[in-house]
């Protein structure tokens, strides 16, 4: 660059006979060419500042300045123009990037270049330090071009998302009113993994179809259904700050930002239920492959909890009304959509872009034996309410129609309505409905009544009924019944259990709560978490046993009770 460095001073001195004369000479050719400042130069040393700290303030300021102009560059004048300058200025400045002192400008001019040259990026890419320092901007350039390098860096982002996801499901926090479908779309766009993920890919277009692939990949590999989740809440994060480049190209955008609507209402009601039939029946001959990405963003754990919620709702309304499911276009729709989402791995594994058919059967049987189960508890109530007759109280009926639990067992969306019936008379503290239900869901398709989103939503419903577990017949049905059936080989559905009792150890009866701890001791083959909630249960449960010396004392106050004469005996 023809400035002279340490080198050529070592030089200097090493071949001169005046070595003061030669310093005096590289300052006098080196040092800031400002006639006044010659003569300002003395005073500063009169007041004992050394030369260095002086060129280096000046240096300083100078970058400073230098990068304010660098910005306002990329900002005026015409588009052609602007870019040459600062193209220009890359060039000489580009040899010395791996100077500290300098490289913040060289990566502040590369970051304002909608395209750096190609040979500068590999050269940055190579260099392990210079890809850490450069801009997104910039590394937005490099991994448009290089999936596996992008592929490195959203990889351990990924992770961390579903670990999040899996932190919450297994939280030790067991609430009703707090559980995993409690944050709003929007709070949840916030989180960390999404806010980065969002800033990785800027307006790249590229960028975020490479996301998709990546999600998509990574569900069908693991069906974990989080990844589906991630797919809706990166694009209404792009619609949220508005980023029409990647939004306008998403045939999913419109769907999406309509079904949002509905989650943070947990409820779909009419009018966007309208909405969202048109842009399923607006799927064009030739474009059905835009089914394979609605039914992943159906298959998000937060759509199927409202298309769900939405239907037993439905059904209630419709018995209110004296309405056949099948005579509803709006539960149809519901249906329609649980359907596409519940088949979101199959079609995008088989490839095979149609709407699954649904069973007639579904709506036909199953669903007017679940408004069956609503009229039995209407009729319960009133019986309660009429006055006694001789032939005695009605009983709650206790057994289930063999149909209904072959549904559950064969019928993806008849079991996972199946199953939010469940919740729904949880939540409602009918226990009567609840015990009678229970045993259906020891087999269910794909053992979803022992899913973790089911079991998280379950054991926060379950606080409601916490003074039923005084009852050894609550227990016995609950656990004995259902979660210990699968404890031996589902290590997560020992986990929730566990989770309840930590809660809820107070109200179960101590003999019960004694035999639990022993079905429940972890094996050689448990993980580190069942253990871990295994020895804070003992804990609380030591912590509640009376101490010894209680014990001792408590007979010796009641010993001379039965000596005292009574009344009677004078």
């Amino acid at each position: 660059l023809g400035v002279a460095n340490g080198e050529d001073l070592k030089e200097t001195l090493t071949n001169c006979t005046e070595p003061l004369k030669a310093i005096e000479q590289f300052q006098t050719e080196n040092g800031v060419l400002l006639p006044s400042l010659q003569s300002a130069l003395p005073f500063l040393d009169l007041h004992g500042t050394p030369r260095l700290e002086f060129h280096q303030s000046v240096f300083d300021e100078l970058r400073e300045k230098l990068l304010e102009r660098v910005s306002a560059i990329a900002l005026e004048g015409k588009v052609e123009e602007r870019y040459k300058k600062l193209e220009d200025l890359l060039e000489k400045s580009f040899s010395l990037v791996k100077m500290p002192s300098i490289q913040p400008v060289v990566m502040c001019v590369m970051k304002h270049l909608p395209k750096v040259p190609e040979k500068k990026l590999k050269l940055v890419m190579a260099d392990k330090d210079l890809y850490k320092a450069c801009a997104v901007e910039v590394k937005r350039q490099i991994w448009q071009d290089n999936q596996a390098l992008f592929g490195d860096e959203v990889s351990p982002l990924l992770k961390q998302y579903i670990l999040e996801k899996e932190n919450i499901l297994f939280s030790n926090d067991i609430s009703v009113l707090h559980n995993f479908f409690s944050p709003s779309p929007k709070t949840r766009r916030q989180g960390e993994v999404v806010q980065k993920l969002t800033q990785m890919i800027g307006k790249n277009v590229k960028l975020y179809d490479m996301v998709l692939q990546f999600l998509r990949t990574l569900f069908l590999r693991t069906r974990n259904v989080h990844y589906c989740t991630l797919r809706a809440e990166l694009l209404m994060s792009l619609h949220d700050l508005e980023i029409g480049d990647i939004c306008t190209v998403d045939p999913c955008h419109k769907f999406t930002w309509c079904l949002d609507a509905c989650i943070r209402e947990k409820f779909v009601d009419n009018k966007r239920a309208r909405e969202l039939q048109g842009f399923l029946d607006g799927v064009k001959k030739g474009q059905e492959q835009v089914l394979g990405d609605l039914s992943m963003i159906l298959c998000d754990p937060f759509a199927i909890n409202t298309l769900a919620l939405s239907t037993i709702r439905h059904l209630q309304d419709l018995v209110g009304q004296d309405t056949l499911p099948r005579e509803s276009p709006d539960l149809l729709l519901l249906l329609r959509m649980l359907s596409l989402g519940q088949g979101a791995w199959d079609m995008i594994d088989s490839q095979v872009f149609k709407e699954p058919k649904m069973e007639a059967e579904l709506i036909t049987k199953f669903l007017p034996m679940l408004m069956s189960f609503v009229v039995d508890d209407h009729t319960f109530n009133v019986d309660q309410k009429l006055p006694s007759e001789e032939k005695g109280p009605i009983p709650y009926p206790s057994t289930i129609p063999e149909a209904f639990t072959k549904f559950l067992q064969e019928n993806r969306i008849a079991c996972e309505i199946g199953l939010y019936y469940i919740l729904h008379i949880t939540k409602q503290r009918n226990k009567n409905a609840f015990l009678r239900l229970l045993p259906a869901l020891v087999e269910t398709f794909s053992d979803l009544a022992f899913s973790d989103i089911f079991l998280h939503l379950l054991t926060g419903n379950l606080t409601l009924l916490g003074d039923e577990f005084a009852l050894e017949e609550f227990c016995t049905s609950l656990f004995d019944g259902f979660f210990l059936t699968a404890c031996s080989r589902k290590e997560n559905v020992h986990r929730h259990v566990l989770r309840l009792l930590l809660h809820l150890h107070h109200k179960v009866a101590p003999a019960k709560l004694e035999s639990l701890q022993k079905a429940l001791e972890p094996t050689k083959q448990s993980g580190e978490a069942v253990k871990e909630l295994y020895n804070q249960l003992t804990e609380k449960l030591e912590l509640r046993k009376p101490s010894p010396a209680e014990v001792t004392e408590t007979p010796s106050m009641e010993l001379p009770l039965p000596t005292v004469p009574t009344p009677a005996s004078r």
